[in-house]
């Protein structure tokens, strides 16, 4: 009988589980007669060259790939490139498109037709960049890999006409930053929303965006190897942007050269680097952003921490997407409380997951302005700009899960901040469409709201159940 049943259960595991079939049998007229097709997606953290999801060409004008055996229900992530993400496939006239997906259980076979491809078809159009971003160098040498690489600068929009210094920050993946027109994941759109905020009457600072290296990329963005894809070079590449590009921009610009005023930001592999970069050289970097980041690649990123204690005051964001896994969010969570063990306060730790959020470009985007306010709030000067500081009613107040902000009418250009008792930023929205606030997903407590509105603050205290 237990025999019986024991087999029954496997029978049962088995039914559960369903493979797929992906064939792809439609591609762009000008892909190259040797092409080799990649399966890149959250399944195989988004390696866009990994040879395990490499398909295996059937025929002249077919691919095919076998994933294996996943649970009913299951639902993966995904997108096609040849071989990185220069190459990653695009939208029928050249634009980004979203990241595929695919339910284990709803048939076996897929046969998804490929539109364009990132390096073949341009970026959909002309640049979308600003009037403020330019090439700082197409060629900017790099002493200490001994290669060079093209360098982005945005300069705040009224730095031609002023005499003032700015504070810096550094980001990876320059080519995704600015630029519709060189991305190959879709635009970051830092410049768009940086002049946003600066047409608000908030400062903005200089920004420096470093192309990534192709299929350097792992390499430069990785301090230790991993044993599946290799790295591990990411101390140079640091060490670079430390010894070599910051004294070049500081020389070059009016920068506010001090630790307190130079950030450093990246998404993914780019965020793990960051991460090495603000512990390790702490007497530079006071501020990091870390999106979605990659904690997965190397054990030896908690070891690195536990030997790098706080030295000096830091802000750190961390911010990973709902859809991205369980396992990014629980590293997420484990590396605020590693970095709480070693000395770093809790107002100057910031972490959320955002729902629904994606591994891809739209999460980094919109999540952007968030970060830069909050790790930039003591530059932003927000106040210096505002007067008459005006009292808010909030009904219900203490509330629950929603709450009206009596007596407002909400204007194009208002912006909302909701902080907690320590300073620190918790929810921000600066397309406020009603009076109807929804803060169902706060932590119960004291906080508080402020509206910007033109030239006028106006604040109140929030008690959430």
């Amino acid at each position: 009988m237990i025999r019986f049943l024991t087999i029954v259960f496997l029978l049962l595991s088995l039914t559960l589980k369903a493979q797929l079939t992906i064939i792809i049998d439609s591609v762009p007229d000008n892909t190259p007669a040797d092409a080799e097709i990649y399966f890149a997606g959250d399944v195989n953290s988004w390696m866009p060259g990994d040879e395990n999801y490499k398909f295996t060409k059937v025929s002249e004008h077919e691919w095919e790939l076998h994933l294996a055996a996943m649970e009913h229900g299951k639902v993966i992530l995904f997108k096609f490139t040849r071989g990185s993400w220069e190459t990653v496939e695009k939208g029928a006239n050249g634009e980004e498109i979203d990241n595929r997906h695919f339910t284990f259980g709803n048939g076996d076979t897929i046969r998804p037709h490929i539109l364009n491809w990132a390096d073949l078809s341009g970026g959909g159009g002309g640049s979308t960049a600003s009037d403020n971003v330019s090439i700082l160098d197409d060629s900017f040498y790099m002493p200490q890999l001994d290669r060079n690489r093209r360098v982005w600068v945005y300069l705040p929009p009224d730095y031609e006409n002023s005499d003032k210094s700015y504070p810096v920050l550094y980001m990876h993946d320059g080519q995704n930053l600015f630029d519709e027109q060189t991305s190959y994941a879709g635009e970051w759109e830092i410049d768009e929303t940086l002049d946003n905020l600066y047409n608000q009457g908030i400062k903005v600072p200089i920004v420096v965006g470093i192309d990534n290296g192709g299929t350097l990329r792992i390499e430069e963005y990785t301090p230790w190897p991993n044993p599946q894809y290799g790295g591990g070079n990411g101390s140079t590449y640091v060490d670079f942007i430390k010894e070599t590009l910051k004294p070049f921009v500081d020389s070059a610009y009016r920068t506010l050269a001090g630790r307190e005023n130079t950030a450093i930001m990246g998404s993914s592999l780019g965020a793990l680097i960051s991460h090495y970069a603000a512990l390790k050289y702490q007497d530079v970097f006071s501020k990091a952003g870390l999106f979605s980041p990659s904690y997965w690649f190397s054990d030896s990123v908690w070891a690195f921490t536990d030997s790098h204690p706080r030295k000096y005051p830091m802000k750190i964001y961390q911010m990973v997407g709902g859809l991205e896994g369980n396992d990014m969010i629980e590293q997420m969570n484990l590396m605020d409380i590693s970095l709480q063990d070693k000395g770093f306060g809790t107002s100057e730790l910031f972490k959320k997951v955002v729902p629904n959020g994606q591994h891809n470009e739209q999460l980094w985007r919109n999540d952007f302005e968030n970060a830069y306010l909050w790790l930039f709030e003591d530059y932003v000067g927000i106040d210096d700009y505002r007067q008459n500081v005006e009292t808010l009613i909030l009904n219900p107040n203490p509330a629950d899960n929603e709450c009206l902000i009596v007596d407002y009418n909400p204007i194009a250009g208002d912006s909302l901040m909701i902080m907690d008792l320590n300073g620190r930023l918790v929810f921000s929205n600066t397309n406020i469409i009603s009076n109807r606030l929804d803060i169902s997903g706060l932590e119960p407590g004291n906080y508080i709201l402020r509206i910007y509105s033109g030239n006028k603050v106006s604040q109140a205290k929030l008690i959430k159940l």
